[in-house]
């Protein structure tokens, strides 16, 4: 098959399409603040291996500043518009070579395309800084077409601004118990694939980071909306094939012939 997803945990993600790498906001650490790594070993280092790196927003749970330090010199990083300003040090990343993209834009890879769509969510480093950055999401163009959602909410005209998909990487969930409506929880998710109407569909975003001392706190939020999701999909998206993978799990995913 022309393209293999390999989901590390949380929102970090391997795409391969026709033999090039594209990396998900990586996220290599087992605990980020008040997070701790609850499920899954952490990444091996050729996780870190990739032609390109694709980040969705500034939130430190998807810029990570101490796993982009891990990536090889001369590797891509593609970033929302306005993030070396708002993140200094991702200008401190020497080798990295840095583009920063806005909705529409487009950079070549290696003979793949990444493309820029919008996502619903807060694009800013937070603590609330005066910069803001775009909140978005990727479509991965090779031999087939890959969306990463990133974070996001279900939002109008979704479905349009992303254009047709072979394979989406929904987040399902996040890092703690509450989430509002610019997530995706496994109900919206669904809907969202319905709508977007891709061949195969990975969850992400859920089961990997939870709060320090909050877990007996809605558990279920944690462990359950992957399989949450697949019912729900397998009667909203029954046409589409949900591979719900484990941490360090591979899977080459059903695409139209």
């Amino acid at each position: 098959m022309p393209v293999e997803v390999t989901w590390w945990g949380h929102a970090t993600c391997t795409v391969e399409d026709s033999g090039v790498r594209v990396l998900t906001d990586p996220l290599f650490v087992g605990r980020l603040a008040h997070l701790r790594r609850r499920r899954g070993e952490l990444p091996p280092p050729e996780a870190a291996v990739a032609e390109a790196v694709v980040v969705s927003h500034l939130h430190s749970d998807h810029l990570h500043l101490p796993s982009l330090s891990r990536l090889a010199p001369g590797t891509r990083l593609i970033v929302p518009r306005g993030a070396q300003r708002a993140v200094p040090g991702l200008r401190r990343l020497h080798g990295l070579r840095i583009t920063e993209v806005a909705p529409g834009d487009e950079v070549a890879v290696d003979g793949l395309c990444v493309r820029a769509v919008p996502a619903l969510h807060d694009g800013r480093r937070l603590p609330v800084g005066p910069h803001r950055s775009p909140a978005l999401g990727y479509v991965i163009r090779g031999a087939v077409r890959t969306y990463f959602a990133g974070d996001t909410g279900l939002f109008d005209g979704m479905a349009e601004a992303v254009g047709p998909v072979d394979v989406a990487l929904l987040p399902v969930g996040g890092w703690g118990p509450f989430l509002g409506h610019k997530h995706l929880n496994p109900d919206r998710a669904a809907r969202a694939l319905a709508a977007l109407a891709p061949h195969s569909a990975v969850p992400v975003h859920y089961g990997t980071y939870w709060p320090i001392g909050m877990d007996a706190i809605r558990p279920h939020e944690f462990h359950s909306p992957g399989d949450e999701f697949a019912r729900k999909a397998a009667r909203l998206a029954p046409k589409v094939a949900v591979h719900r993978l484990g941490h360090g799990e591979s899977v080459r995913p059903e695409v139209a012939p």
